[in-house]
This record gives C-alpha cells, structure tokens and sequence, in this order.
C-alpha cells in the first residue's frame, strides 16, 4: 500500500524504510540489501539512501513509499493518490515506471487518483466513484496502445475519452456541495 501521505518511519533512513517490509518477510539480507538499491535507483534516489526522511522533500518521501511497497514483491499493489505530491517530471517518470513494471509483471494495481489524464494512462479499466453513499456511476475500459506515452496523451482517442470521464466528473460537482 501506497498512501498519499507518505507514511515513512522517521527514525529509519531510505534505505532502511525501503528493506522494512522485506525484513518483516524474513528476506536474506544479500536479497533485501540488493533489492533496497536497485529500487531506490528505480524511484531515482540513490543518493538519498541515508538520509532521514525529514531530510527529503515530499516528493522524495514518497518515492521512497513507492520503493518500499514495490520491494517487497506484492501480489496486489494499493495506490492511493501516490504521486500528488510529485512534479511534473518525476510524476510522468513513475507513471512510465509503473506501467513498464505493470506490463513486465501483470501485477494487479489498484490506483486511487483525481486526475483524469493519470488514470487513462495507467487504467485497464477506470471507474468513476460517487458519493453518499460510494457507488461506481460510470465504468470505462481503456483499451489504447501505451507504448509511447507522450504520444497516447495527444491521440485522439486519449483526448475524446478525457472529455467524456471530466464531462462525467462535472456532473458530480452539484452532488459535491
């Protein structure tokens, strides 16, 4: 699980958050020592090993979040808003990231998001919640080649199918307030 706040133990470094989980699992400590690094150079924070997390910025926080949830191997991965807090830049290189890592593995992801253009990109499948009481109102399949993700984000199939999920969104807004 992956929250959209960052979650991290402070007295831990990076590293020592990253292999948390992998301890828990009895992992041998080549195996979590391993594992720790390379994930960290996935999220891009090699060089943030031992710093504490009050030493990161939010963004690096949660990559390390991501590093961590991803290390230990799981069946099902939870996201929850996981990267609102990331610039631009490194928020397209983790979506690229997860969806590289989703397609090398068939790893079920279960992503929470606001953000429209986020879901098609990285959705088989997007379902558009409302509230009181929580109830799918509407369900899309996103069935588009994502082999180029610049590229998806300028079809237009990508744009006609945000148009209509944001369309669905303003719909909900009078039910909101």
């Amino acid at each position: 699980m992956v929250f959209q706040k960052y979650s991290l133990y402070p007295w831990l470094n990076a590293a020592e958050n990253v292999a948390f989980g992998m301890r828990l699992q009895r992992m041998k400590a080549a195996e979590i020592k391993e594992r720790t690094a390379y994930f960290l150079e996935v999220v891009g924070l090699s060089d943030a090993a031992t710093k504490l997390p009050r030493e990161l910025s939010g963004g690096m926080q949660q990559r390390v979040a991501i590093a961590r949830a991803l290390a230990t191997n799981p069946s099902i991965l939870l996201l929850d808003e996981p990267f609102g807090a990331l610039d631009l830049q490194i928020r397209e290189s983790m979506q690229d990231f997860l969806l590289k890592l989703w397609q090398r593995t068939g790893l079920t992801v279960l992503l929470i998001t606001h953000d429209v253009e986020e879901a098609l990109v990285l959705a088989q499948r997007v379902h558009v919640l409302a509230p009181n009481p929580g109830r799918i109102i509407r369900s899309l399949d996103v069935d588009l080649d994502k082999t180029d993700l610049d590229q998806l984000r300028l079809s237009s199939d990508f744009l006609s199918m945000r148009r209509s999920l944001s369309a669905t969104m303003r719909e909900l807004e009078p039910a909101l307030s």
